[in-house]
């Protein structure tokens, strides 16, 4: 898939776990899972506006875009 997700690397630079991360969103943490896999279909934009308040960052830090993995 050429969208890539960088939540583990936001995770880590904010200090924070996934299972924190999870709850101020609102989501489980299965489907946190999910989506920093790159095995998510699809994102809501309110959960993508919880996570960057939750982080404070933007949308581009979490999701990246790469020709390389274009099949």
């Amino acid at each position: 898939m050429p969208i890539i997700v960088n939540l583990d690397v936001m995770l880590a630079r904010r200090k924070m776990k996934s299972k924190d991360l999870a709850e101020i969103v609102g989501i489980t943490t299965a489907n946190l899972s999910i989506l920093k896999s790159g095995k998510a279909k699809a994102i809501r934009f309110s959960t993508l506006e919880a996570i960057c308040k939750a982080l404070d960052c933007q949308p581009a830090d979490i999701l990246e875009f790469s020709k390389d993995n274009i099949s």
